[in-house]
């Protein structure tokens, strides 16, 4: 089975220009590489007796110090059938959870916390519950304001949800952060549906509690394998994408796991890496291109 390479940018910083492609197809020995979207990605069809480390390095010393991923897999079966997806750090740029300890002035032992637990140092259900315990008393109605004034959906979200969906892939949004903000970020972006934390409150006020049992890493593997069973999905058709140590079980088991932007612990064991790109990269990964964004786009 062939492999390909693929190049991968981003929206607002796309520098795949012509003088590394042509460098590239002159080094790998193939024939016109394949352009998914100008300037942000494209693939190589990699001859057989290219081995992945060989044709990694040939690429990393053609683009230097490029803003560029390079992401390597076999031809077969890249398009997937079922994606799940972390939310904090992931679809959204922040943790939601240190934003509603900013309102109360402990972001920064909050974040200390959440730093800790999402690089796999500690251990993160009980990393969660010391964290909420510092959101006692805070007001229920600060999510909207937190939402509107701290919230921002990741770059080319919403795309690739768009494309997958009008390609029939099954979405869901998994996470351990809360069902507050879940929910919106789910409608938002488009998936079919989402899971996560449910914050309890009493009064109009946060208790500091959250219902049990905590959704972390083996929950995320677990809603991996109930959606692929449910789905009638096998494993290898599925792909999802997180940041964190609690979204490693997950990434690890689906037939695609992107580490993006991630900790160094959970770069160091994915299978594809994204440091660059932005969410577009789950899209390119799966040989989609500009056509199939522009069409689904229009659609939607």
């Amino acid at each position: 089975m062939p492999n390909i390479l693929t190049l991968i940018s981003s929206f607002k910083n796309a520098c795949i220009d012509p003088s590394i492609i042509s460098e590239l197809k002159v080094s790998f020995g193939t024939e016109k590489p394949k352009i998914l979207y100008p300037n942000v990605a494209c693939e190589f069809m990699l001859p057989t007796s290219l081995d992945w480390d060989m044709a990694k390095i040939i690429a990393q010393k053609t683009i230097q110090d490029q803003p560029i991923d390079i992401v390597i897999q076999p031809s077969k079966n890249r398009r997937k059938k079922l994606f799940l997806a972390d939310m904090d750090s992931t679809v959204i740029g922040q943790e939601c959870i240190d934003e509603l300890a900013a309102e109360i002035g402990v972001k920064d032992k909050v974040s200390a916390i959440t730093e800790a637990a999402m690089g796999g140092k500690i251990d993160f259900e009980g990393a969660l519950k010391d964290r909420v315990a510092l959101l006692e008393g805070l007001k229920e109605d600060v999510v909207a304001k937190v939402l509107k004034e701290r919230i921002s959906i990741n770059e080319a979200a919403k795309e690739a949800l768009a494309v997958m969906r009008s390609h029939g892939t099954y979405t869901a949004l998994v996470s351990g952060g809360f069902t507050v903000f879940a929910r919106e970020i789910a409608d938002t972006v488009g998936f079919h549906e989402y899971h996560a934390n449910v914050l309890l409150s009493e009064g109009g006020c946060f208790s500091g509690k959250v219902v049990e049992p905590i959704l972390g890493q083996q929950a995320k593997l677990d809603q991996l394998n109930r959606l692929a069973r449910e789905k009638q999905i096998p494993l290898s058709d599925t792909i999802a994408i997180g940041d964190g140590a609690n979204d490693l079980p997950m990434l690890m088991n689906a037939g695609t796991g992107i580490a993006f932007h991630a900790k160094p612990s959970v770069a160091e064991q994915a299978k594809v890496v994204i440091k660059h790109g932005d969410l577009s990269a789950i899209l390119f990964v799966q040989g989609y291109t500009k056509a199939d964004i522009d069409q689904a786009m229009i659609c939607g």
